[in-house]
């Protein structure tokens, strides 16, 4: 079978599946703008990458964003239609709906089915917009948001099926399109992520960290910003070291905006609010952005794991650090409670509370032996619900339920 991937950057959350299909003999195509890792035997089809929003007085006002998700469109319709004249048609075609790029896919590709991968859609309320008791929509943000949707929109009626990591994020899209979305996670390697106390962490610097010095408490986030908690865990963190001053505190994650909005004055979160709050910077290490394999072995040494988000997209990192064994203390929002029973598999304590949460930090590092179940528990959540061939496996039923055809299958995948 031919499956093509439609993914601005690379391929993303396809990455472990494009993998599987090639291993497995099947042909597959990734239509992108850039390429994030190279795939044996997969066919890598580039097209001209569109610049952002433009401003332009002749156009009706918050039209920037979908005029650009209407240029990607046409490049991913441009690409998909020298394809076919040149006889590489695909089967099926596997895209993310959030930036256009599968808008025209009906237009150039009638008869071949659609598999959409159904992220986030954006609304004024019960979301990530207006979480924040002084970020309240006003009507022009809400004008905006909906404007923001016209791709998901058109690109639902261009899909036959979709599929959401998390119930609560295919919960966001338009109930006549939720019947036709699969709640289907990408799904963690637990082969890779698994328990392992006895490493240690040698960071660029030359710095070496294992579990059997100072207790260590991670946090990761893409950048270090609000949206992921930053502000309330390095508060918190703040409250833990004058009880706790042979904690550390691992923060990983770069400087720049992923989400929200820079700081009063621009700059990078961290500097902003490490000019306010009296924390000893031996207390502190931030590496910026790590590889994946140093990042796995700090959640195998961490004393508590620090997982904050507004209601959005959940991270990989929070379910690989739950199959590293890690003592997950996460926000009581949604998609988090969705995986994490506070008591259970984790702990949970609400988003803008720090001193319930430097006080569930304390409790970690004080009694490490309390938590031992819910660090194992937290594993098999991830083996019962996020395994990566169980994910693959249902992803190939969907993927076989919509063409008709049988893909090419291996037993197991090498990663």
């Amino acid at each position: 079978m031919h499956v093509a991937f439609v993914h601005r950057r690379g391929f993303g959350q396809f990455a472990a599946l494009a993998a599987q299909l090639a291993q497995a003999g099947n042909e597959v195509s990734l239509i992108t703008e850039t390429i994030d890792q190279k795939i044996p035997s997969v066919r890598v089809v580039r097209h001209r990458a569109e610049s952002g929003p433009r401003a332009d007085p002749h156009m009706a006002r918050h039209m920037g964003t979908p005029d650009h998700h209407a240029r990607i469109g046409h490049r991913v319709a441009e690409t998909l239609d020298a394809m076919a004249r040149q006889g590489l048609v695909p089967d099926v075609v596997v895209g993310h709906i959030g930036w256009g790029s599968m808008m025209f896919l009906k237009d150039v590709l009638p008869r071949v089915p659609a598999l959409g991968y159904c992220e986030f859609f954006y609304r004024s309320e019960g979301a990530d917009i207006g979480f924040s008791p002084d970020d309240q929509p006003d009507l022009e943000t809400r004008k905006r948001l909906r404007l923001r949707n016209i791709a998901q929109l058109l690109s639902l009626e261009a899909i036959e099926a979709g599929i959401s990591p998390t119930h609560w994020q295919r919960s966001l899209y338009p109930a006549d399109a939720r019947g036709r979305i699969s709640v289907c996670h990408e799904g963690i390697d637990t082969a890779r992520f698994r328990p392992d106390p006895s490493t240690t962490v040698t960071l660029s610097d030359g710095r070496v960290l294992s579990a059997g010095r100072s207790p260590i408490v991670t946090f990761v986030a893409r950048d270090l910003e609000p949206y992921r908690g930053f502000p309330q865990v390095l508060e918190a963190a703040a409250k833990v070291v004058r009880q706790r001053p042979d904690a550390l505190f691992v923060f990983v994650g770069g400087d720049g905006i992923s989400y929200g909005v820079p700081p009063p004055g621009g700059g990078a979160w961290k500097d902003h609010l490490l000019k306010t709050l009296d924390i000893p910077r031996e207390n502190i290490l931030f590496p910026g952005a790590v590889p994946h394999s140093v990042l796995r072995q700090l959640f195998q040494i961490s004393a508590a794991h620090i997982y904050l988000t507004y209601p959005f997209v959940l991270s990989w990192s929070m379910l690989e650090a739950m199959a590293c064994g890690a003592l997950v203390i996460g926000s009581d929002t949604a998609p988090v409670r969705e995986v994490i029973r506070s008591g259970r598999n984790g702990l949970l304590v609400p988003f803008f509370d720090t001193d319930a949460l430097a006080e569930a930090i304390l409790g970690a590092l004080k009694s490490p032996e309390r938590h031992f179940g819910m660090r194992a528990a937290a594993r098999r959540t991830v083996e019962r619900r996020f395994r990566l061939m169980d994910c693959l496996d249902r992803q190939q039923y969907l993927l076989e339920k919509l063409t008709g055809k049988l893909l090419r299958r291996n037993a197991e995948m090498n990663l």
